[in-house]
């Protein structure tokens, strides 16, 4: 099922208004439509409005012409004509192609050819052209207006009867498989076949007589395929290639690539109907692609592809292998220096490195279509210094340049283009779920967390597989190279604690039927086993089989100096969500200006810990409750001195104790399973007077998992993420957060002593009433008094909650009496606006919301984006925008963070600026990002005030 555009969304033309009259653009008259006045440059908002009409490849070409470069000539149907032919049913709008054929008539004039002519023929190109770049996308034709009768008038105006019969050819191929759908493969069968027959294996051998004879069973295979001649009536054929050009803007691969990069659905193509050239012509003729910079390194060089005696498919279709454009300096020295200026223009006009098609017709270099240049981060990085040092662009159109999600390219390992594909060709893609963790990892498959812990520790390459992961198995997240869940999302366990790690999860892979027991995943049709090799792309959400050689970039003086530039701009503080000292290390290594959230519960789940936490919990009085508390003290203690000494001089906020207390302790399944096993095992030994040591040590085990398992049910909650934890916790047990705000003094206290500047901040988490957190804070500072008085030192701290509760967001004035910072904990506070349960939701329906339903027949989005990754400003946006008003209000310099997993996303960053946050916080690997987004919002709003209209990228 296609998504198929609901509305126009170009603001001059739409289908309930559609003008044919206004449709349809030479180059030259497209150009001087969005001018001010002749010859005039365009401002960024007229080209930004010249591509919503046109098309990016329609916009370059009038620009071009414009400017003075040899331009092909023709005309650009404009993208409302393809959203006008989606809403009157997939036709041509009635008078459109009546203006393309009035507008052809001056192409014609201007060249001295007609399209059908038999002494003069013209043939055209018909190209697709969307806003934003989507290479190969969508379809092209080529060679149209040839028949039987002008391919001769083609053969005789050339003197050249292999040319032309080539071109006719190659026509039909094309038309043949883009309007009339037949398999490109059937006409490669039919050229192959004619190549045997013939005893040559290159199509550059073949005649013109053979090239006849191949067009003549090209023909009778459109009769067979379709059941009517192929057209001859040439503006028949011009016809039905601009409908299958818009038709193509629905095609799957098109569609595809949309919602990968985040392109409307709703733009619509352009179509680009422009005069040929050959590059087939002649050995003086040729067609090639390059780039004005090298696209995966950045450097200053020309870099590209080109063939002599080809058309342009032929350079990307592999047919025969393209030669290395430096080559054209010595083949076609005086092209080749035309080339050089031409293409150092087009950079200068555009300021940006440009990916350019060219043809050179008997020795005449045409240029076919300019484009922003597609690169590597690393290149993008390169590009935008080097491009403010030559003076081309200002620092911060430099910093505009790059994406911030490139980054991630930088600091993660990522694996090989070309590697990728060609696993794809070979078919070794197993499976796509949530890219829930970038980077990429290459290992042996396991199961078991302590296998994992145990290889991993040893050094060898694993990939921990898991149905879904919990708190119990961070001892072999940790080893692991990376993560692979069947359940969860973009927001569960391993996504969240792989993203702090900088390990690459994908998560919520439901085509992974994954046996634990048997230690055996059944995907795409193939078992895989224990110890089977596997990559996994978490950029991506990809897992493929075998092993895929990866990369790392690093960080070059380049990357360092963007995000140096990139402090300049910034407003917003960048701080990290850090639980280790060497979390905290790798943060202030990119840049982090403090921890924004430290997850205490992270701290319990280590081995020597965790079965001390489970005697706090298992505690049947207050004094066994408080004795495990004081085994811990020390632990905690020593886990902030590490943070502390690492954060030196800056910020470290503390969330205390969150989730609730059974995610502690084993599962219940598993533990009912466990205590029906051993009550079996006592039950067959019962029938012997043999092995009294096993029956004793089996009975206490089966009493500590009894007991085990009583807890787990007296825990047990309906809905636990809203039942005892965070405050109400504490409150219930407010031991548990004395021994935790004690810990965090007596660290303070003991790195001050040291000569460490420590600047603690305490958050008691989920506050939805102000008695809450009054009551928390009474019991809390009175310990921090205490601590302090007694060892005769004073810390600077602040007390403070996080905003995840909508109550909070909306009695924000009240609770800011009793807190000195908000950080927003976007994560709960998204699933409770939406009331999603949000593992269930990315896991079960919010894939389906943001692909879309079917509606009537057709596939209609619900989201536009997944609000776990990318901040619901109508809803959640405006409790916080509320919270933050309200707060301000009430203590003007109360702090103001977010510390959810939307800090370190761009598009939430910007809201974030808007807002006036203080602070934004994310993964250690995220700071890099958030650095650079924040300086983005930073000019965006400059350029908003001073009434420009600027955009994040010029894509």
């Amino acid at each position: 099922m296609h998504l198929t555009p609901n509305k126009a969304t170009h603001n001059t033309i739409t289908p309930a208004i559609f003008n044919p009259a206004g449709a349809v653009f030479l180059f030259p008259e497209a150009y001087a439509a969005f001018a001010t006045h002749d010859n005039a440059s365009l401002t960024s908002k007229q080209r930004e409005e010249m591509r919503a009409l046109l098309g990016g490849k329609g916009a370059g070409l009038a620009e071009m012409t414009a400017s003075g470069v040899s331009v092909p000539p023709g005309l650009t149907i404009t993208t409302a004509s393809c959203l006008a032919y989606y809403a009157g049913g997939s036709k041509l709008p009635e008078g459109l192609f009546e203006q393309v054929l009035s507008k052809l008539t001056e192409v014609e004039a201007a060249l001295d050819r007609r399209l059908g002519d038999v002494k003069k023929p013209l043939l055209l190109s018909v190209r697709s052209g969307a806003k934003f770049s989507m290479p190969g996308m969508m379809d092209t034709i080529l060679n149209l207006g040839l028949n039987d009768a002008t391919v001769k008038a083609l053969a005789k105006a050339t003197d050249n009867p292999r040319f032309a019969w080539d071109s006719y050819r190659r026509f039909i191929q094309m038309y043949g498989n883009v309007v009339l759908d037949i398999s490109k493969e059937s006409f490669e069968h039919l050229l192959h076949d004619l190549k045997t027959t013939s005893g040559v294996t290159q199509d550059n051998e073949l005649t013109a007589t053979n090239l006849k004879e191949l067009v003549r069973r090209y023909k009778e295979l459109v009769l067979k395929e379709t059941g009517t001649p192929f057209p001859t009536d040439t503006s028949e054929q011009l016809y039905g290639a601009v409908e299958a050009v818009f038709r193509s803007w629905n095609n799957p691969r098109a569609i595809y690539y949309r919602n990968l990069n985040k392109i409307d659905h709703n733009l619509g193509t352009a179509v680009t109907v422009q005069s040929m050239v050959f590059g087939n012509l002649d050995d003086q003729s040729a067609t090639g692609v390059c780039f004005t910079r090298n696209p995966s390194t950045g450097e200053k060089t020309l870099y590209g592809e080109y063939l002599v005696r080809a058309q342009g498919e032929d350079v990307v279709a592999g047919i025969r292998t393209p030669k290395k454009i430096a080559d054209m300096a010595v083949e076609l020295p005086a092209v080749y220096a035309e080339l050089v200026a031409t293409v150092a223009r087009l950079e200068d006009h555009y300021s940006d490195m440009q990916d350019i098609e060219f043809t050179v017709e008997s020795g005449k270099l045409y240029i076919l279509q300019t484009r922003t240049g597609k690169r590597t981060a690393e290149a993008a990085v390169r590009v935008a210094i080097e491009l403010a040092e030559e003076g081309i662009l200002s620092r911060s159109a430099a910093l505009m340049r790059v994406d911030p999600i490139q980054l991630n390219q930088l600091l993660l390992p990522s694996f090989h283009d070309q590697e990728k594909d060609a696993a794809k060709k070979d078919g070794r893609l197993l499976a796509t779920g949530l890219n829930a963790s970038p980077g990429a990892a290459i290992g042996e498959i396991v199961f078991d967390p302590n296998e994992a812990e145990k290889r991993g520790s040893a050094g060898e390459k694993v990939i921990l597989v898991r149905v879904e992961t919990c708190p119990d198995d961070i001892h072999g997240i940790v080893p692991a190279q990376g993560i692979i869940t069947s359940r969860g999302g973009m927001t569960s366990h391993a996504a969240v604690v792989a993203r702090g790690m900088g390990k690459p999860c994908v998560a919520g892979c439901e085509s992974f039927r994954i046996d634990l027991d048997k230690e055996l995943v059944q995907v795409a049709g193939q078992t895989l086993k224990k110890g089977d090799i596997i990559s996994i792309d978490g950029s991506t959400g990809e897992i493929f089989i075998g092993a895929i050689a990866t990369r790392q970039v690093g960080l070059s003086e380049q990357f360092q100096k963007l995000l140096a530039w990139a402090d300049l701009e910034r407003q917003l503080d960048v701080r990290a969500n850090a639980d280790t000292p060497q979390d905290a290390r790798v943060a202030r290594q990119f840049g982090a200006q403090g921890i924004g959230l430290c997850r205490t519960e992270h701290m319990f789940m280590s081995q020597d810990r965790l079965p001390v936490v489970q005697e706090m919990i298992l505690a049947t009085s207050l004094a066994d409750r408080q004795a495990a508390l004081d085994r811990l003290l020390p632990m905690q203690r020593e886990d902030f001195a590490g943070l502390f000494t690492a954060m030196n001089g800056l910020p470290v906020t503390i969330r205390l104790l969150d989730p609730p207390l059974h995610e502690f302790l084993p599962k219940l399944e598993e533990l009912v399973a466990e205590v029906a096993t051993l009550k079996a095992n006592a039950k067959n030994r019962a029938q012997t007077a043999r092995f009294k040591v096993t029956k004793v040590r089996e009975a206490k085990a089966l009493a500590t998992q009894e007991n085990l398992l009583a807890k787990v049910h007296e825990l047990h909650e309906t809905n636990p993420m809203m039942g005892l934890r965070g405050c109400r916790l504490g409150l219930v047990y407010p031991e548990i957060n004395v021994m935790q705000v004690r810990a965090i003094f007596e660290a303070a206290i003991a790195v001050k002593a040291q000569g460490v500047i420590v600047e603690p901040e305490i958050m008691i988490p989920l506050i939805g009433h102000v008695e809450e957190l009054k009551a928390a804070r009474e019991v809390l500072e009175k310990v921090a008094r205490e601590v302090m008085d007694a060892a005769e030192v004073t810390i600077d701290y602040k007390f403070g909650t996080m905003i995840e509760i909508p109550r909070a967001a909306l009695t924000a004035d009240e609770i800011a009496q009793y807190a000195e910072f908000f950080s927003f904990g976007t994560n709960d506070l998204t699933q409770m606006t939406f009331g999603y349960s949000r593992d269930d939701a990315e896991g079960k329906f919010l894939q389906h919301y943001l692909g879309g339903v079917e509606v009537n027949g057709e596939k209609r989005k619900i989201l536009e984006d997944n609000p776990f990754a990318i901040l619901d400003r109508k809803g959640v946006g405006k409790l916080m925008r509320m919270a933050v008003e309200d707060g301000r209000a009430q203590r003007p310099n109360i702090k103001l963070g977010i510390c959810g997993e939307h800090g370190g996303d761009p598009s939430s960053i910007a809201f974030a600026h808007k807002l006036g946050l203080t602070y934004v916080s994310c993964s250690p690997y995220r700071v890099p990002v958030a650095r650079l987004a924040a300086a983005q919002a930073t000019i965006i709003e400059r350029a908003e005030k001073a009434g420009a209209t600027t955009s994040q990228r010029d894509k």
